[in-house]
């Protein structure tokens, strides 16, 4: 039986740079992928309590930040940001499924761009 000494084991081990722990969900998103934003607004039987707390759960579980909110139009509007790949994700969510109470006619979707950082760092609804 053959034991690796400890010393090997420890080099061996990947390592995380300790910058980066604990700094939350805008440190995990410096990586390498562009990072894009994009505004929208969701039109249909979208508004109440549901959609806001279901759109600021899914955008915590794909990992992008921003915000949304309700408007006085009968609409929810909102930003996400986040690596493209997620950006895109989130963008697919809001415009076909949804919370479970609304019914989603469209979402449009503006000025959708590269950005080099975050503006949020985390996603939350606006009153």
């Amino acid at each position: 039986m053959c034991f690796l000494p400890l010393a090997n084991a420890a080099v061996a081990a990947p390592r995380i740079p300790l910058r980066l722990l604990g700094r939350g969900l805008a440190a995990a998103m410096s990586t390498a992928e562009p990072l894009k934003s994009v505004d929208y607004e969701v039109f249909g039987r979208v508004q109440g309590r549901g959609p806001p707390t279901y759109t600021e759960g899914e955008a915590k579980k794909i990992g992008v930040v921003g915000w949304v909110k309700n408007t006085s139009k009968g609409t929810v509007t909102g930003q996400v940001q986040g690596p493209e790949e997620k950006v895109n994700s989130m963008k697919s969510w809001l415009s076909k499924v949804g919370s479970p109470s609304s019914r989603i006619d469209r979402a449009d979707f503006s000025n959708e761009k590269t950005i080099s950082k975050l503006e949020y760092s985390n996603f939350s609804i606006r009153y």
